[in-house]
């Protein structure tokens, strides 16, 4: 558990400007894994820690997804 949550603290920190399309695609999947991999351990103790975790990467992830599919007008 304290693994998975390191993870996403860095995952977190990390950089994301000058990203090409596949890193944005990795980092988009990647952020999928982390957040989904929190989830079911928060199903079983229900730590709130937990879940603002999931959140902040939750935004990180929209912000990736709209730079790769573009802004709608």
């Amino acid at each position: 558990m304290e693994l998975l949550i390191n993870q996403a603290l860095e995952f977190e920190k990390a950089k994301m400007n000058h990203m090409s399309t596949s890193d944005r695609v990795v980092a988009s999947r990647e952020a999928k894994r982390l957040i989904l991999a929190i989830n079911e351990i928060y199903k079983k103790n229900k730590d709130k820690s937990l879940m603002d975790i999931m959140k902040r990467l939750t935004v990180k992830k929209k912000k990736i997804e709209v730079r790769l599919k573009g802004r709608l007008v």
